[in-house]
């Protein structure tokens, strides 16, 4: 007879979320130098929750990264469905910007690429940004080279770009992602000068 799965307690999954919240905004903040004691305190909760929660402090920094390529999977997910696979695309960028812009994570999830599950998820997250690119493709919404990996790669680009600037208004990103978005229409379109890379 299998054994009876134990119910996750609500203040459980409370603290978990708050943890992660708190985490998150101390690391931003702090680096990766961000203390677990720190991370409690503003959680409001003891340090041995964190580690109730948390083996280790890579698990908790993985496990920020994993929210993250969740919402970005379920949102290609949602856009798959589309009828319209050059706004679907644009979407997911427009998503992915948008999210980089809110917060910065993307040095947590440098220090957490040799974790597996972070792996897999990326890996998931690199084949359905492939297949909103394939369709895309199909469509006509794009020229005919490029590939998922490109999308891929330039997700953060238009929000690195203006970050060379002291004081960058906003939205100004969106002005970048629309020239990048502009840049992979068939219309104009010459050959590139390199192959696309493949995902390792």
């Amino acid at each position: 007879m299998p054994t009876p799965v134990k119910p996750v307690r609500a203040d459980a999954v409370r603290n978990r979320a708050l943890l992660l919240a708190a985490a998150e905004e101390e690391f931003v903040e702090r680096g990766l130098d961000a203390s677990i004691a720190d991370i409690a305190a503003r959680a409001g909760v003891a340090k041995g929750t964190v580690f109730r929660h948390f083996d280790t402090k890579d698990d908790l920094i993985a496990a920020i990264v994993e929210t993250h390529m969740i919402a970005l999977t379920t949102t290609a997910h949602r856009l798959l469905e589309s009828d319209d696979a050059g706004a679907a695309l644009l979407e997911f960028l427009t998503v992915a910007a948008d999210r980089r812009q809110q917060r910065d994570v993307s040095f947590l999830m440098t220090a957490s690429a040799a974790n597996p599950l972070v792996a897999t998820l990326r890996d998931d997250l690199v084949a359905d940004v492939g297949s909103l690119v394939e369709k895309a493709r199909n469509a006509g919404a794009i020229r005919a080279d490029i590939t998922g990996t490109d999308v891929f790669l330039l997700i953060c680009a238009p929000v690195h770009v203006v970050e060379f600037l002291a004081d960058p208004p906003p939205d100004l990103w969106r002005r970048y992602l629309g020239i990048i978005f502009d840049g992979m229409r068939p219309q104009g379109a010459t050959p590139l000068s390199m192959p696309a890379p493949s995902w390792p």
